[in-house]
């Protein structure tokens, strides 16, 4: 870990980015007080984390599930698992009726006739 000033950094903002993957995180201070961090994510995941992390309306909504949880008012894992499996069983569904709905669209304007389809 560096410590710059905010003036060093705007000078050679380039060099700091460089170096910063590197080096470790730049805590950038201003008038002596931290004021920003400068850091190199590793990887996608490293990236979303850190967003994550700072973001107050994701740790927002966080908050309001480990309540809901406390309270007795979460899924169980089983739930959650079922839940999960029957919302994709329906994303499935919506995306074969959409096919079927474009390809009788393009059997109209090539005027044929639309092959039978099985019941969804």
């Amino acid at each position: 870990m560096r410590i710059a000033s905010l003036a060093d950094v705007k000078t050679r903002f380039s060099a700091y980015v460089d170096n910063c993957k590197a080096d470790g995180p730049v805590v950038i201070t201003r008038n002596g007080k931290a004021v920003a961090v400068l850091i190199a994510p590793l990887n996608d995941d490293d990236l979303e984390s850190i967003l994550l992390a700072r973001s107050a309306r994701f740790q927002s909504m966080l908050e309001r599930s480990r309540q809901s949880i406390r309270a007795g008012e979460g899924l169980s894992e089983e739930e959650f698992w079922n839940t999960v499996e029957e919302n994709a069983k329906l994303e499935k569904r919506a995306k074969r009726a959409s096919e079927v709905k474009f390809d009788k669209t393009m059997a109209q304007v090539a005027k044929i006739e639309p092959p039978e389809y099985d019941r969804l």
